[in-house]
């Protein structure tokens, strides 16, 4: 490492990169997922499968980046680590390249092939790892051993957005501004980090907008039952499936005050709605993105229930080229024990007969 003087050159440096490639990526397109139009309910996607990475985390590692670097915690020679297997990963590859950094992902073992290309594509290195629950911890001893810094996307993720001028939020209401809904009546997001409900909750606040907010959570995750018994710290100790949405603990960057509705999804039912999603639209998606359409159906039910009319917004989280393996792998699905027929047969049945009759009753 050089003097103060290259320190801060290299930093200022890295910075104008960071803000660069920002500037460079063009507002993601928004889709309109057709419904019977006597309903007068319209449901808007927001794509952010199109962003450098393809997917909904290429804006949350590029703020934590830039603070990192504001901060002084990477510098020219340092390696970054990061501890997942997510699409998070992939992004933190990019960006660690962009800045010319070693970067090494410490991956749950049972990671796929494709997202280990994926990260190693962007040149970096990956780590698998057995014990999930220590995962973390692993990736904290890499970057101790290696005088690098672990980026913990899970910690520090509103610092992290608090350095990104275009957020998801506004870039969502700048693309709803060109529809006859500018102002949707619900807006429906998974939670991982709690990143992307935070900004938008936050969002609709500070322009006090009436937009509600539903928080859709899979299997085993800890924030719909730390929603129904109000414990913020609430843990289930319990992997869960759906990449993408959910989380054995309430992590520190998830705000309950922020979310209107927390919505239960089974995770078949995530793989039925995105099966549907590339039928009626031929747009192709990972998982989360069909966690958050199920959500969708179930409050679009209700609208119908109620006589509402108005509309929903929800995001495309990440593309299928993440998961043709996996998640799009009828075998591997088998395999999971899902069986998304029913569940689809649901969405089908409630878009031609507009009654809402999910599989499990409720």
């Amino acid at each position: 490492m050089g003097g103060p003087d290259t320190v801060r050159r290299w930093s200022a440096e890295a910075l104008d990169y960071l803000d660069l490639e920002a500037r460079a990526v063009p507002r993601v397109p928004l889709h309109r997922v057709p419904l019977p139009p006597q309903w007068d309910i319209a449901l808007h996607v927001h794509d952010e499968s199109a962003q450098p990475t393809g997917s909904v985390n290429h804006r949350l590692i590029r703020g934590h980046f830039r603070e990192a670097v504001e901060s002084g915690r990477i510098n020219e020679d340092t390696t970054v680590v990061t501890a997942t297997g997510s699409t998070a990963a992939v992004a933190a590859a990019y960006f660690a390249r962009l800045l010319d950094l070693p970067f090494i992902a410490v991956v749950p073992e049972r990671t796929s092939a494709e997202r280990i290309a994926e990260i190693e594509t962007h040149g970096g290195k990956c780590v698998r790892w057995g014990p999930a629950v220590t995962l973390q911890d692993e990736g904290r001893r890499i970057a101790a051993e290696n005088d690098g810094h672990f980026l913990d996307h899970f910690v520090g993720t509103d610092l992290a957005l608090a350095h990104e001028a275009d957020t998801l939020a506004s870039d969502l209401f700048a693309n709803l501004a060109e529809t006859d809904h500018p102002v949707p009546d619900w807006i429906v997001v998974g939670a991982s980090t709690g990143a992307t409900s935070s900004v938008l909750g936050r969002h609709l606040r500070h322009q006090g907008y009436p937009t509600k907010l539903a928080v859709v959570d899979s299997e085993n995750s800890a924030y719909f039952p730390g929603w129904i018994s109000g414990a913020a710290d609430y843990t289930t100790g319990t992997a869960t499936r759906i990449d993408g949405v959910g989380r054995p603990r309430v992590e520190p960057g998830f705000h309950f005050r922020l979310v209107d509705l927390l919505i239960p999804v089974p995770d078949a039912a995530s793989i039925a709605a995105m099966r549907h999603l590339r039928a009626c639209t031929g747009l192709e998606s990972g998982p989360s993105t069909g966690t958050h359409l199920w959500g969708v159906w179930e409050l679009v039910s209700v609208m119908r229930r109620d006589g509402l009319t108005g509309s929903v917004a929800t995001v495309l989280a990440d593309g299928a080229e993440h998961h043709r393996h996996t998640y799009w792998n009828d075998a591997w699905v088998t395999r999971q024990g899902w069986h998304p027929d029913p569940y689809l047969a649901t969405i089908e049945g409630f878009l031609a007969s507009g009654e809402w009759v999910p599989p499990d009753g409720r």
